[in-house]
């Protein structure tokens, strides 16, 4: 090959090369941080960001009934995350409907003015995990990763790189970084009634009993547990009551509600803070 063949062939090397940089994916920008107190973290034809919630869900921790002992524990350990001091990661398992994603999102309204933020993150994108730590870990914010609904099946991509960023990683967490997870699952994975019977061998595992430690794994690498429980009728009807105060109907439409609500509730199947909520905005709509 002639030397000017060898430098046309560099050339056209360069404009393909140049030409794939435009297409494969960068790494993440930074987003506008004072666009918003939270973000989505989002993925669009290969290209990874953090979106600004400019209208965010405004849910305030004194509307959050009957979870006061779950409220207390998660406050303080957000106060001294806050402050700098040594916190825990969340999971907060249980009953649907019971407050859990909202006493996350409650946590920015009471607490954005101190410098938290939060960052919701989808369990598809999970791992992603260490490019928003990259974003994130040089500024003076506190970030709580948020991540709702989380359920696993064995093997998924997803479960290992929480686990790993939680616990198993030789980078691990931005020290301004927590992860707040929801799941109805206190395992975050499948449990079946087989492995509750005595340890035996079968299907081939010829450790049983470390197939189960692997399942308990991921959720024993957040520190701070907090277990919600279905209401009974009575906290039922004092959450119904509270949101209807909040939706401003009359007192005497309130105490006229309760059979109301018992109704929407027998319907719905179950007496939750979720169907409370949803009953209140019904009736207040219909005699507002």
């Amino acid at each position: 090959m002639s030397e000017k063949e060898f430098e046309t062939l560099l050339v056209r090397a360069e404009q393909v090369l140049a030409r794939l940089e435009a297409i494969l994916p960068g790494p993440a920008s930074p987003p506008d941080w004072n666009a918003a107190h939270a973000f989505l973290w989002r993925r669009r034809h290969g290209r990874a960001f953090l979106q600004p919630v400019v209208m965010p869900s405004i849910i305030r921790l004194r509307d959050l009934r009957n979870i006061d002992e779950q409220k207390e524990r998660i406050e303080r350990n957000t106060r001294q995350f806050l402050a700098s001091r040594h916190a825990n990661n969340v999971l907060l398992t249980g009953a649907r409907g019971s407050g859990k994603s909202s006493l996350i999102k409650a946590l920015l309204d009471e607490y954005a003015d101190k410098g938290l933020r939060m960052i919701e993150v989808d369990k598809a994108d999970l791992a992603d995990l260490p490019e928003i730590m990259e974003l994130v870990a040089a500024r003076p914010e506190r970030f709580i990763v948020f991540c709702d609904d989380l359920s696993f099946e064995e093997g998924e991509i997803a479960y290992k790189a929480l686990k790993s960023a939680l616990d198993g990683s030789v980078s691990g967490l931005a020290d301004n970084v927590l992860i707040y997870a929801t799941s109805n699952r206190r395992h975050l994975m499948p449990e079946y009634h087989d492995e509750n019977r005595p340890t035996r061998h079968a299907d081939g595992e010829i450790h049983p009993g470390e197939a189960m430690e692997e399942k308990i794994s991921l959720s024993e690498r957040f520190g701070l547990w907090l277990s919600f429980y279905p209401f009974g009728q009575d906290e039922y009807l004092e959450i119904a009551a509270h949101w209807l105060k909040v939706f401003g109907v009359p007192e005497a439409h309130i105490q006229e509600a309760h059979q109301e609500a018992l109704q929407w509730a027998l319907a719905r199947g179950s007496r939750t803070g979720r169907v409370a909520w949803q009953f209140a905005r019904d009736f207040a709509g219909r005699v507002g």
